[in-house]
């Protein structure tokens, strides 16, 4: 198998092998597509750790996470959730967007997250020790955040903090090419583009263009997609579905890459 693509922006290699050696937990706060779980993928295979990704959203319990009670032919048995099963065993439980999951979710990872590295379940009366091996990630998007949609300062402050953000220009050309296989000049406009997408304000954009939409341009391009065309399917329509928004977005691709018509 193939070892997952990273190019380190800063120290995020290194903090994360100090917070893996010293059994802290580490909480990553980004933009959407700027390579959170890509690093978070590497870091796992560079370590030799099982990444156990959960994503989390409005209707994700603390049952979910945690495990349950089940029945078959043969009666009631307990079953392990991802957390239950990574605390056991060792490996790494990446629980991304962790802001989306219910504030009762949250609380269970507390003792997990500092001097304890214990998880407690109710439901059997157990309190397991956490596996040697075992890492607690999660991240959010800032940009979502809100009154009703915050990490507690009680949570937030049990996790080694790593910000991400998009890659610097030079650096997400190297990865546009190295993912996409577009060549050096394409790869340098759609990087052009990214920036100046990323400077608009005042616009119904609620996210900037990812790293990850970049990708997806330049591979529809590789395999022979018109460049205005890619852009606009990859790019563009991603980003907002308000006519005068588009339109904006439309005439910045045609400043780098010939209008074509639309298929």
């Amino acid at each position: 198998m193939s070892k997952t693509y990273y190019l380190p922006q800063s120290n995020e290699v290194e903090l994360f092998k100090a917070a893996e050696r010293m059994n802290l937990p580490i909480l990553i706060k980004g933009p959407t597509g700027c390579g959170k779980t890509r690093f978070i993928e590497a870091m796992g295979e560079e370590l030799g750790r099982e990444v156990t990704t959960v994503v989390c959203h409005d209707d994700l319990s603390a049952a979910d996470l945690i495990g349950r009670h089940l029945i078959d032919e043969n009666g009631t048995y307990w079953q392990d959730g991802p957390l239950t099963k990574a605390v056991r065993n060792g490996g790494i439980c990446y629980l991304d967007e962790i802001i989306e999951a219910r504030k009762d979710t949250t609380v269970i990872l507390h003792s997990l997250a500092d001097y304890r590295r214990v998880l407690p379940i109710d439901r059997t009366g157990e309190v397991i020790m956490a596996h040697p091996d075992f890492m607690l990630v999660v991240s959010y998007n800032p940009g979502y955040q809100n009154v009703l949609k915050g990490m507690k300062p009680s949570t937030k402050q049990r996790f080694i903090s790593l910000s991400f953000d998009y890659p610097k220009a030079d650096i997400e050309k190297e990865i546009l090419i190295k993912e996409s296989g577009v060549d050096e000049k394409t790869a340098q406009k759609l990087v052009t583009i990214a920036g100046e997408i990323r400077q608009l304000s005042d616009s119904d954009i609620q996210e900037a263009v990812s790293t990850r939409l970049l990708i997806y341009a330049g591979k529809l391009i590789v395999q022979g997609f018109d460049p205005y065309q890619a852009c606009i399917h990859s790019i563009v329509e991603s980003l907002s579905d308000e006519e005068d928004v588009l339109e904006v977005l439309e005439k910045l691709i045609a400043l780098h890459f010939t209008k074509s018509v639309s298929l």
